[in-house]
This record gives structure tokens, sequence and C-alpha cells, in this order.
């Protein structure tokens, strides 16, 4: 019971303030549309993917491909490649971990819900925004213009300023240190060499 509190507490905090629906262009394609969520207006996940399923829409999360390194040269591969793109050596086929179902595992979130409820919550909300989309697409025939994700990347009036400044002051320290470093240490060298000669 403590565990279920626990899960209703977190999804109360995980407050979805915004999905933003793009739809694909191939209506034959299972790949419906892109989205982003931002979530209590503070952090936006983007490239969830809403995939056609056997039933119905399939929220899949943001993901990368998983690589390893050849053991001839290190080179890094995706796990599917059967040579390395470096060396070409053959690589083993079965070398990908497995997951619970036994199948390869290939990609690796990015990010994803870590309880059931956020999941279920997240999913709702997407496919719901993603079920407005198309019928704002069919409305709008013709004239219909998919949502823009581009003013997500402008921080300029977000960014703050101090913040930066600070940053910028504890680089620049850190370069004055690393040259003091830098120059102390061949003097130490040499006092070094003569006292030893």
């Amino acid at each position: 019971m403590p565990d279920q509190d626990n899960q209703d507490a977190q999804s109360k905090e995980f407050q979805i303030t915004e999905v933003r629906v793009k739809l694909t262009d191939d209506p034959r394609n299972k790949l419906k549309a892109y989205c982003s969520v931002t979530i209590a207006n503070s952090f936006v996940v983007r490239d969830l993917k809403i995939i056609e399923g056997n039933r119905g829409p399939f929220v899949a999360m943001p993901s990368r491909k998983l690589a390893d390194q050849c053991a001839r040269c290190h080179c890094k591969n995706h796990m599917r490649a059967s040579f390395c793109n470096h060396c070409g050596g053959q690589l083993d086929s079965n070398r990908a971990s497995k997951d619970g179902r036994g199948r390869a595992r290939l990609y690796a979130d990015l990010a994803h819900p870590v309880n059931s409820t956020t999941r279920i919550e997240l999913h709702k909300a997407v496919v719901r925004a993603y079920v407005e989309e198309v019928d704002a697409q069919v409305a709008a025939g013709d004239s219909y213009r998919p949502k823009s994700f581009e003013d997500l990347d402008q921080l300029v009036d977000l960014v703050d300023d101090e913040y930066v400044e600070e940053l910028e002051r504890r680089r620049e320290e850190r370069n004055r240190r690393r040259l003091e470093r830098v120059s102390k240490a061949p003097g130490e060298a040499t006092a070094g060499d003569g006292s030893s000669a």
C-alpha cells in the first residue's frame, strides 16, 4: 500500500502542461507522428513517437541506438552491424543483450517514466493530443499547417544572465588555476634537477 501512495504522490507532481504533435506525411507509415511534451511549464522532452500498433496508438519514448566496440580495433559499431565500420572485421551477431522476451536490445530510452501511473498519464495525454491534431487536420483540409517545435529552442528570454555569468567566472577561475599549475611545474622540475646534481 505505501508503494501505491508513493506512486499517486509522484503522478500528482508530474504535470503535463503542453503536448505538441507533428503528424507525419505518409498515412501508410506506422509512424504516425512526433511529439514534444512540456512538464510543469519547465522541462521539454522531444522526439516521442506515436506509432500505430495492433491495439491503437502506442507512445515510444525518445531513444538512442546502442553500440559496442570492435574487439579488434575498438571502433564503435551499432548493435545491428555485422562488420566493423573501421576495420571491416566480422562482429558477433549475438552480442546484443536480450530483454525479458528474448529480443536483442538495440535501443535505449533517453527519457521515460519510472512508474506505471506516470506512464499511463503520459500515454493518455499524448494520445489525446494526437487525436485532436488528426481532427484539426481533417477539419482544416488543405489549409492545415502542422505545429512547430522551433520556439522550444529559443531560450533567450529564459536564460538567467547571472547564472551564465557565474558559469563563465568559474570557467575563468579553473583556467587560471590550471595555468598556475602548468607554470609552477617546470620551475619545480628545474629545482629538483639542480638539487640532484
